[in-house]
């Protein structure tokens, strides 16, 4: 687990469920949040489209059967 939460302290981790259900795991002081306000198209949000792009190349995923190994789940 404090393996897990040093590598959260870094950078976030997504977690997925094999039924494709996601989860973010992240520090609260470098998270990062967005104003999404009442537009219907959060694409056009620039700073967030390029956040998520620059997440998704970043870092590897865990699987989630090896989260539950280390939690002892």
């Amino acid at each position: 687990m404090n393996d897990v939460l040093k590598q959260a302290a870094l950078e976030e981790i997504q977690l997925e469920t094999p039924d494709g259900q996601r989860f973010i795991l992240a520090s609260v002081e470098k998270w990062k949040g967005f104003q999404l306000g009442e537009d219907d198209d959060i694409t056009e949000n620039k700073e967030l489209m390029a956040h998520l792009l620059d997440r998704r190349g970043a870092g590897k995923r865990i699987p989630l059967p090896d989260i539950r190994e280390t939690l002892g789940l």
